[in-house]
């Protein structure tokens, strides 16, 4: 299915991003990294892009047009997590580095790969959101502010591509365990409704659902994967 298929992934060097790459590869994609670190995986084809910076991403799609002629599939999921502290402690310049990377980082990515994308049958755009958006912690203001617009960009653009064969649809991890999962409790698990914690494969399986080429008519979505943790009403 994905054989000789352009995948773009942000964030590739780690974690639910290098998972999703790797996934892809496996798949016989041609598959390019953008990450400030190269992912362990030569078959990857990576660029040092920092996603908070706009020109570097024109640069890495200048690229990428004259190398491979046309990218069929973007997976925004490169984002930061840091600055997580009360709010009266987060200054502005914090606040803005998030959302810079974040929320504005995949829409100069998905803008990007709207021009690379051309006259291609096929497109796929999926932002790796949070079920952070609309249940959160103290002290995550700025995360959960730059996946909700992540959301609410997912939904315009499915709208603003109408005309076009690409769909965008997002996809809001719970907790995911990307690495030690064998330190977990059996309390950790035991909360979640699916009996455990998540996995990286649960999200690359997602990916690749929603990026099959049968798979047009999910446009617009926000596939909620975390158990079904957020369905739960928990009282103290």
């Amino acid at each position: 299915m994905y054989s000789e298929k352009v995948v773009i992934v942000t964030g590739a060097s780690q974690g639910i991003g290098n998972a999703i790459a790797r996934a892809y590869v496996d798949q016989g994609a041609i598959v390019i990294g953008f990450d400030l670190h190269k992912p362990e995986a030569p078959s990857i084809d990576y660029y040092c892009v920092d996603l908070g910076k706009p020109d570097e991403i024109e640069a890495a799609f200048s690229e990428l047009d004259r190398k491979y002629g046309v990218v069929h599939v973007l997976i925004n999921n490169g984002a930061i997590s840091q600055f997580n502290k009360p709010v009266e402690d987060l200054s502005s310049s914090e606040f803005s580095q998030v959302i810079d990377v974040n929320l504005n980082g995949s829409f100069n990515c998905a803008r990007a790969f709207i021009k690379a994308h051309k006259d291609e049958y096929y497109g796929r755009i999926i932002n790796i959101a949070s079920t952070r958006w609309h249940q959160n912690e103290p002290g995550w203001e700025a995360y959960g502010a730059s996946k909700g617009g992540l959301i609410s960009l997912t939904n315009t653009l499915a709208i603003s591509l109408a005309e076009t064969p690409i769909t965008v649809n997002a996809i809001s991890p719970g907790w995911i365990q990307t690495e030690n999962y064998d330190d977990l409790t059996e309390q950790d698990h035991r909360q979640h409704p699916s009996g455990r914690v998540g996995k990286p494969r649960d999200i690359v399986n997602t990916c690749l659902f929603l990026t099959h080429e049968d798979n047009d008519f999910i446009n617009g979505a926000n596939i909620v994967v975390d158990g079904g943790m957020t369905k739960k009403m928990i009282y103290l």
